[in-house]
């Protein structure tokens, strides 16, 4: 038997520059964590030759003869199928999926399923993959056999896990690298946010879509807003490791209302409203994660007025979630070679020789262990 697990993440600077029509031109840059908030794949072999895929998050239950017969278009399991497909190998497996977080909430779902059932299925099959390598393959998939406008930050925030900046060259390289902070200070930063449903679920694709649009334009508000939040990235990492965290929060308002300038449907009446009332009560700073337009809303409040706005969002009718952050990104958590009797777990067990007792020692041995 094996269990992964890989996270989501909070993006705090830079969203957007990720996208190919940004960084392809401009290079992107972005500052985000991933947190203790997960998506789960338990896979287990069959002995019939069939695939199972069970959702428990979507409530589905897909069972094919084989790899081949398998059709993406048009169903909810289209990620773990496409990296089955992306493999291209023959195996007949069970995998039960499922997430600590709902799909459409901005916190990176889709690329922590992809980056989960990647490393669960490299892992079973003893391919091993780099972080780099993990999140490159899981973008591809997404980009490119899926399809779908997104950014590469995701991919990356769940393969690597941790609190990074991360750029993306004009030239498709990745740079991820850690940022170094004073233990203290990243306790307080991960003790002053807060995070609040907003009651609005969402898909990005059509936010990300015009997103894409406007950048292709190389000019106006939208362009010069993304070079704004792509340097804000790099102003966001000195303030952090100085630990000047108020300005950190001053920093967070500031690029949401950058973000708000790339595209229409970013934020709305709603998002508005709450986010106004988490301010009238001593939050500093926030944004909507993700691509915008619903979703899960992150808060920089100094926990001396954390009562206060807890107190007036929940009112509202906010769900607050609590969370912290990871440090560990995607990982194998069981690999266990014998609950179902699997060659092919239990590649990290180390059986080591036990010596044989002297024959001296056995009457010793019985006399106190005489069961």
């Amino acid at each position: 038997m094996l269990i992964v697990r890989s996270p989501v993440r909070i993006s705090f600077a830079g969203g957007g520059t990720d996208l190919p029509s940004y960084y392809e031109k401009f290079d992107g840059s972005v500052l985000s964590t991933s947190i203790n908030k997960y998506f789960y794949t338990v896979l287990q072999p069959r002995r019939d030759g069939k695939i199972q895929i069970i959702s428990s998050d979507l409530r589905v239950v897909e069972t094919w003869p084989d790899i081949s017969e398998m059709t993406m278009s048009g169903t909810d399991l289209e990620i773990p199928l496409a990296v089955l497909k992306d493999l291209r190998t023959n195996v007949s497996v069970n995998l039960f999926l499922a997430s600590e977080i709902p799909p459409g909430t901005g916190l990176g779902s889709s690329a922590s399923v992809c980056v989960n059932v990647l490393k669960m299925m490299t892992t079973y099959l003893q391919l091993p993959m780099s972080k780099h390598e993990l999140a490159a393959r899981a973008y591809h998939i997404a980009h490119n056999v899926l399809g779908k406008s997104v950014g590469k930050q995701d991919e990356y925030a769940s393969a690597f896990g941790g609190l990074n900046l991360i750029t993306f060259r004009s030239n498709g390289s990745v740079q991820v690298d850690p940022i170094n902070v004073d233990p203290g200070v990243l306790r307080e930063l991960e003790n002053n946010l807060m995070l609040f449903f907003t009651g609005t679920a969402h898909h990005s694709w059509t936010i990300l879509q015009e997103q894409e649009k406007s950048t292709r334009s190389e000019k106006g508000v939208a362009i010069d807003s993304l070079h704004a939040i792509r340097a804000m990235t790099e102003r966001m990492r000195r303030v952090i490791v100085s630990g000047d965290l108020d300005d950190f929060g001053t920093l967070l308002h500031e690029g949401w209302e950058l973000k708000k300038k790339v595209a229409s449907g970013i934020s709305n009446t709603r998002i508005d409203e709450v986010y106004h009332l988490a301010r009238q009560n001593g939050a500093i700073g926030g944004k909507i994660t993700g691509a915008g337009g619903g979703g899960f809303l992150l808060l920089y409040c100094p926990q001396t007025n954390q009562a206060k706005v807890r107190h007036a969002l929940t009112n509202w009718g906010a769900r607050e979630m609590e969370f912290s952050f990871d440090l560990n990104g995607a990982q194998v958590i069981v690999n266990d070679p014998f609950i179902d009797r699997d060659e092919r777990s239990g590649m990290r067990w180390t059986f080591r020789p036990v010596p044989a007792t002297p024959l001296s020692k056995l009457p010793a041995i019985l006399k106190h262990h005489p069961g």
